[in-house]
């Protein structure tokens, strides 16, 4: 019986090189692959902050598919990388939102763009080493679960996914912990077993947000007013790209109190401050829905939402309020309910969908 082929997403690290190690063992034809798609990076700064995409990657990759005895290359994805990943980081952050760009980057390029040149080259699947797990339900759509480490669990930056991506999908690590994937990769090599995770945003690794889109743009960031809740002037911001809403830090507020970022207006360039009670919402509106269980949600359900990846589920109530906007109510008040942001919608351990937050929904 011939094999089947799977292009595994490589980016040096220990997740996909066990991912890879496993479909290996598992019998499949595995074909190891690098998306390269940030070129202008420094590679010092890259692997001090864990990039997963980066020059450094290739390196790690290509030394792993050696010791695993399978074939290697790396994929230029930089065009749909700038248009869906970056394109969009800075269109948001100028809009008064707050994005994240690893979802439009898991959806756009690591699934859409490399499954369309894997099934080019024969393959009939691509796998990550994302921690959860593809499932097929009873009435024959797919879904994620949430893998077997909920601290580790990357669902959350997967809700996005659609039905053909995810029937063409591999995910061997989500049924280990992260100690026991780390024990594997010590059976390819000590030194990506030792490997830190990534983390923050690959093509930003020193973390300046604002500075990134300035030179992205060429425009430096238009100053604007701190303002409170009844619109009273108390101060002026650098520009509404260097703000999210709950931040405290980095304000340069002197009130005598503690204030946080309530609101961003973008028609106005206001930041609007307030306590941190007011930075609590009740619910939020989202639109750029998708679904796993069913093509479109009828009718009202309960479920629990994550507003943020390191959150825990909450109950809520969702409903659809127009064909592409959905309206989630929690029973307990959440804190920092931010535009741009992802609500995804869980039925225990199970991924009902989810979209973008357009806009929270304050107590009356």
């Amino acid at each position: 019986m011939e094999k089947k082929r799977v292009v595994v997403g490589m980016s040096g690290g220990v997740d996909s090189s066990v991912a890879a190690y496993l479909l290996k063992e598992q019998g499949y034809d595995v074909v190891g692959v690098t998306m390269q798609i940030w070129q202008d990076e420094d590679p010092e700064q890259v692997q001090e902050n864990g990039g997963c995409c980066g020059l450094t990657a290739v390196d790690d990759a290509r030394r792993v598919a050696n010791a695993l005895g399978i074939p290697y290359y790396v994929m230029n994805f930089k065009k749909p990388f700038e248009e869906n990943v970056i394109d969009y980081f800075v269109r948001e952050y100028l809009e008064g939102r707050t994005p994240n760009p690893c979802i439009a980057c898991n959806r756009y390029v690591k699934w859409e763009s490399l499954l369309e040149r894997s099934l080019a080259i024969g393959a009939e699947y691509i796998a990550t080493g994302h921690y959860a797990k593809v499932v097929r339900l009873e009435n024959g759509r797919y879904a994620l679960e949430q893998s077997a480490t909920l601290e580790k669990d990357q669902t959350y930056a997967l809700y996005n996914l659609n039905q053909e991506q995810l029937a063409r999908t591999l995910m061997p690590v989500g049924d280990y912990t992260k100690e026991e994937v780390r024990q594997m990769a010590e059976k390819i090599s000590v030194r990506i077993a030792n490997k830190p995770d990534s983390q923050e945003i690959c093509f930003v690794p020193d973390k300046d947000y604002a500075g990134f889109i300035e030179r992205h743009t060429g425009a430096p960031s238009k100053e604007g007013d701190f303002v409170d809740l009844e619109g009273r002037v108390l101060g002026r911001h650098k520009g509404i790209a260097h703000y999210t809403v709950g931040q405290r830090k980095g304000l340069g507020l002197s009130l005598g109190r503690p204030c946080f970022v309530v609101e961003i207006r973008p028609q106005t360039g206001e930041v609007v401050v307030g306590t941190d009670q007011d930075v609590y919402a009740i619910g939020c509106i989202a639109d750029r829905l998708n679904f796993m269980p069913f093509e479109q949600l009828e009718g009202t359900l309960r479920v629990q939402g994550k507003v943020r990846y390191n959150q825990k589920a909450s109950d809520c109530t969702v409903r659809m309020i127009g064909e592409d906007r959905l309206e989630c109510i929690f029973d307990t008040p959440q804190r920092a309910v931010t535009p741009g942001q992802a609500l995804v919608l869980y039925d225990k351990n199970l991924v009902v969908g989810g979209g973008t937050i357009l806009a929270s929904i304050k107590k009356e």
